[in-house]
């Protein structure tokens, strides 16, 4: 169950894109060094509140947001909130994997450069470490300075989440991260997702059922913009309270 301080303290949010009300009213604790995983049918509105956490749904014209949304007590959306920090310290990893054009090396480092970071040694023993981190080094140890884009789609994937933990962030946000992905890249990806939550909280919105049983604490299910139900990910595949959540999970609709 969520710790008795959550790191994310979620109270009647709204969220809407011009007349669109796209989140009802939506309320949660998540626990910090836990995974916790949204699921639910296409456009219920998890991925648009996985984006109200580091507020990237700033960048949507018409986007209105109401409520509150605490990140270790801090109001987010304050008006005073510096939203370059908030986005360093809540980092995010995307649906297909997106490396920018240029080395796996200069691929992580671009974060920690554009905090300041400049000394090379420095430099390296983040690139080093996070690559480390997302259970990539040894697989590139020899080709730092060759192209990210020759890397397979999963090895792309774990690259991306080694560039959002070099700048040391607290929360990880994914968005469906196997969803572009096969088997083999999937099964790697769950496992660092585990090892992950050692160090940070994860926070995932995932279209499979059976990975989220596989890999979070918690599990909210939502639909047509609200949280229909949340608890112990066991709890919720085993005995879910609400009639809607377990035809969900039983395969009744979505």
């Amino acid at each position: 169950m969520p710790a008795a301080t959550p790191k994310f303290l979620v109270r009647a949010l709204n969220l809407h894109y011009g007349e669109h009300h796209a989140l009802k009213n939506v309320e949660m604790d998540i626990a910090p060094k836990s995974v916790t995983a949204f699921i639910g049918p296409s456009g219920c509105g998890k991925s648009t509140f996985l984006r109200c956490l580091n507020r990237m749904n700033d960048f949507i014209l018409g986007c209105r947001v109401e409520g509150e949304i605490k990140l270790d007590g801090m109001d987010i959306y304050a008006a005073s909130t510096d939203v370059i920090a908030l986005r360093r310290k809540v980092g995010m990893v995307f649906q297909r994997p997106n490396p920018f054009p240029s080395s796996i090396w200069e691929n992580v480092a671009y974060g920690p450069r554009l905090h300041g970071i400049r000394n090379k040694t420095v430099l390296q023993e983040i690139v080093e470490s996070s690559l480390k981190g997302a259970a990539l080094w040894e697989e590139v140890q020899d080709k730092l300075h060759t192209p990210a884009l020759a890397l397979s789609g999963g090895q792309q994937q774990r690259l991306c989440i080694a560039r959002a933990i070099a700048v040391e962030p607290e929360v990880l946000l994914m968005d469906e991260p196997t969803s572009a992905l096969d088997p083999l890249g999937t099964a790697r990806i769950e496992e660092l997702v585990r090892e992950l939550k050692e160090r940070y909280t994860v926070v995932i919105v995932t279209h499979n059922m059976q990975q989220a049983a596989r890999i979070s604490d918690m599990t909210c299910f939502f639909l047509m913009g609200e949280t229909i139900e949340m608890g112990p990910t066991q709890e919720i595949f085993t005995s879910p309270q609400d009639r809607r959540t377990e035809d969900y999970i039983t395969g009744r609709f979505g």
